[in-house]
């Protein structure tokens, strides 16, 4: 099953205060930028964090899984997207200890 924008866009805004937040479709699911970084990816209509020690630590009690078979372990965030404060400082405490992505040749 493949996620709906009309989610993705609301998580999105959910996330604007983090920084500067954009998707991506890929693969029929969506990547998540926060200034140009991916920091999360939604699939199945749900969102999925990228793992860091800050965001871990952040969270506190982390419900962890992989957003498709083979992927490495994320952060699942079942509600708390719902509260623009909270996920916006977890997305912005990920960003910050992500690298820069590669740049294309």
């Amino acid at each position: 099953m493949s996620s709906e924008k009309s989610f993705v866009e609301f998580v999105a805004d959910q996330m604007r205060d983090a920084g500067y937040i954009t998707y991506r479709k890929m693969f029929g699911e969506y990547a998540i930028y926060c200034d140009g970084k991916v920091v999360a990816l939604v699939c199945d209509n749900q969102l999925f964090v990228k793992q860091t020690e800050n965001g871990r630590s952040y969270i506190g009690n982390v419900c962890e899984a992989p957003p498709y078979p083979g992927a490495k372990m994320h952060f699942l965030i079942e509600d708390a997207f719902e509260d623009r404060e909270w996920i916006s400082d977890l997305i912005k405490i990920t960003a910050e200890q992500l690298p820069l992505p590669k740049p294309k040749r």
